[in-house]
């Protein structure tokens, strides 16, 4: 069988990538397809390192496709180049020491090569994003309420969400169903529209480089739809194909 390896959170921990990537070639199932979504940086001194790593891959080894996160947001910002040039909220979660371990951990042409990469990726029926639609701050867990996850889903027209800006794993199913909406508008009379919606589901892939040795990812099967998720703690494998 073929996977889908989906990674997030490496914050910059160029070790927790190669643990990935050394489990990744000891799975006996194939992986076909290595994604990164967002986070890929943060205040950590093997950031530059890991960004070359991830932008040369060695002989036989997948090269990784890359959306932007949460992290890589407040790095523009502190270039000039986001919408919040005096970084508030990077500042508000880090304080003033964080926000200088980043400046010193990611270089002007790190920036620009970051610049480049996508929101996100639609790919079969599938959404792999930071953190939703909405935006890179948005924060899904097993807590959100189901139809907030439905609305996050139906804004994409995806059956299944892949996401990593909680660095929790987790797997939610929203069965098929209907959900009635009620428009009013003051020059015309109350419209009620339901709309079918089919299963669909969302997952949280976990977070490589977050917590001090603890790595999690997802491997999901686009052909039976089967998710699983991978957990390396001090050399240990939990799970598998």
């Amino acid at each position: 069988m073929t996977h889908w390896a989906i990674l997030s959170g490496i914050n910059g921990n160029l070790s927790a990538y190669e643990a990935v990537l050394a489990d990744l070639k000891r799975l006996r199932c194939g992986v076909e397809a290595l994604y990164i979504l967002g986070d890929l940086i943060g205040p950590h001194p093997q950031c530059e390192a890991l960004v070359q790593r991830v932008q040369q891959p060695r002989q036989h080894e997948l090269t990784p496709q890359v959306c932007i996160g949460w992290w890589e947001e407040q790095c523009f910002n502190l270039h000039g180049m986001g919408s919040d040039p005096e970084a508030t909220e990077l500042l508000e979660q880090v304080g003033a020491d964080g926000v200088e371990r980043l400046w010193k951990s990611v270089s002007r042409q790190t920036v620009q090569w970051l610049r480049s990469l996508d929101f996100g990726f639609f790919e079969l029926d599938c959404l792999l994003i930071h953190g939703s639609t909405v935006g890179c701050h948005d924060v899904l867990t097993p807590e959100t309420p189901p139809m907030q996850l439905l609305d996050r889903l139906l804004r994409a027209d995806a059956n299944t969400l892949f996401c990593g800006r909680s660095g929790q794993t987790f797997h939610l199913q929203i069965p098929a169903g209907a959900v009635t909406s009620t428009v009013t508008t003051l020059d015309a009379p109350t419209q009620i529209r339901t709309q079918t919606v089919r299963d669909r589901q969302v997952v949280g892939v976990g977070s490589v480089g977050r917590a001090p040795g603890k790595v999690t990812y997802t491997l999901y099967n686009p052909y039976s739809n089967a998710v699983s998720f991978q957990l390396l703690r001090g050399g240990a494998v939990a799970g598998g194909c």
